[in-house]
């Protein structure tokens, strides 16, 4: 971060009050985790979660943070150790300062959003970007209303382009976000039916998105899915010019792919960017490519020579736990996936692992824990995975948690029941049977939401520690 004077910051923020130490007071840093306090830092103590950051201001002072926001009307502010702005919400003056901190240094701000595949088009865009730029870029999955700020305030003061990724679970998330980034450039990755639960529908999910407008500048370009109609069907109104670009599989979108061809870590197609190149991401999943796409769009966008773009996006590397492959003790693979999911990415990963050129030659095993928050329609998801797996693709099935029953009982029409395993939630139970059964030449796919935490399980198999 740019050292900035706090007096002239201020004047962007809301406050109640301030009672500076000095008034020629800089700050180089802000942190909300006083772990991460060091000298010039201004600490953001947020409330709302399992603990009030308040509670650590000594410590943060102690580390050598020189000014704080200071929300608690009901405790004193140490206003003789560090001087303290009083605002009314820590978190909404923590973003009016992001804005300033974007608008003072003005790099070019991309902002992409979807329900799959946000961080792994984020990491692509970035690598992309860097034979011509200084790019920043959302770092693990710091895409909520406190990551997104967070990651702005952390550019360095010479960024020229900063990649953000923007999550969400509710309508209002993504606009607020989107105001905060301001992108010049915007993107959705895919509409599919990850928070159903509070969305209701696809065609929420797909408004719940498009809130990413709001925030794009006027003259600003959106990239989406020329296939999803529904991106379209919602579009809002808006009171600015945008330029669109549609991209996809079909040859009718602005930029798509052809003759995909899968591998073991590896997928290769070709592009009208570039007739001529075939290209390769170091990453199994022709469900990638799409992202891949996004990645290469903006560079072309942003005058990256198109055959430099491509020998980069063959360069990236995918965040922890994102098709990671791994290995147990007796030489079995285990392709973790086990980050997040949805029926559209467990889908996905299915199909790859039935049709992709895999060096296997033993079994295909898939593990598969309950994907969260479908809502009311859980159960009708659930069961339609089944279309997914086919015993003569993948030749046993390990279901975890209380809504895959719905899947197992789908199942038993199609598999012989001693190629299947359901287990509610026990996940030591899971793991021993997954110990006695799996061999050396097999392949195991391990593939859930978060919150099942079959991470748990890749751990016990590989001993690699996973987070």
């Amino acid at each position: 971060m740019k050292n900035i004077k706090l007096e002239q910051a201020l004047a962007n923020i809301q406050t109640l009050d301030c009672q500076l130490r000095q008034p020629d007071i800089y700050i180089s840093n802000v942190e909300f985790d006083s772990r991460k306090v060091s000298q010039g830092t201004l600490f953001v103590p947020l409330t709302g979660g399992k603990t009030d950051g308040h509670q650590y201001i000594e410590q943060a002072i102690e580390q050598g943070a020189v000014a704080t926001f200071w929300s608690r009307k009901d405790l004193p502010a140490p206003t003789d150790k560090i001087s303290v702005i009083y605002v009314e919400d820590t978190l909404l003056a923590m973003q009016e300062l992001a804005q300033y901190y974007r608008r003072l240094i003005n790099p070019i701000v991309i902002a992409i959003t979807g329900s799959n595949g946000k961080t792994t088009t984020k990491d692509m865009t970035a690598q992309v970007l860097i034979v011509k730029y200084r790019v920043h870029k959302t770092q693990g999955n710091y895409n909520n209303e406190i990551g997104v700020p967070y990651t702005i305030l952390q550019m360095p003061e010479d960024t020229e382009v900063v990649v953000t990724e923007l999550g969400m679970s509710n309508f209002g998330e993504i606009e607020t976000l989107s105001k905060i980034v301001q992108p010049d450039i915007a993107a959705i990755t895919l509409i599919g039916e990850s928070h159903l639960e509070f969305l209701k529908t696809r065609a929420g999910i797909a408004r719940a998105k498009l809130e990413i407008l709001y925030g794009l500048k006027d003259g600003g370009t959106f990239f989406y899915p020329g296939e999803e109609v529904l991106i379209e069907q919602e579009m809002p109104e808006l009171n600015k010019t945008i330029n669109t670009v549609r991209f996809g599989l079909a040859q009718t979108n602005d930029v798509y792919a052809y003759d995909i061809e899968e591998t073991q870590d590896k997928t290769f197609f070709r592009t009208n960017l570039d007739e001529n190149v075939r290209c390769m991401i170091p990453v199994i999943g022709s469900y990638n490519v799409s992202n891949a796409l996004i990645a290469l769009s903006i560079a072309r966008s942003l005058h990256v020579p198109i055959e430099q773009a491509i020998f980069q996006l063959a360069q990236f590397k995918l965040t922890a736990n994102r098709l990671e492959w791994l290995q147990m003790p007796n030489g079995a693979q285990v392709l973790n996936d086990a980050y997040n999911a949805s029926p559209t990415s467990m889908k996905a990963i299915l199909n790859t692992l039935s049709t992709a050129q895999l060096a296997v030659k033993g079994r295909k095993i898939a593990v598969l824990g309950d994907i969260r928050e479908l809502g009311e329609n859980s159960e009708a998801y659930h069961r339609d995975l089944a279309q997914a797996l086919d015993p003569e693709k993948i030749d046993t099935v390990y279901l975890f948690g209380e809504q895959m029953a719905y899947l197992y009982q789908e199942l038993l029409h199609k598999y012989d029941p001693q190629k299947l395993f359901y287990e509610a939630r026990d996940h030591q139970t899971l793991i021993r049977a997954l110990q006695a059964d799996v061999q050396a030449d097999d392949l195991v796919l391990v593939k859930s939401s978060w919150g099942v935490d079959l991470l748990q399980v890749v751990t016990a198999l590989t001993g690699h520690a996973t987070h």
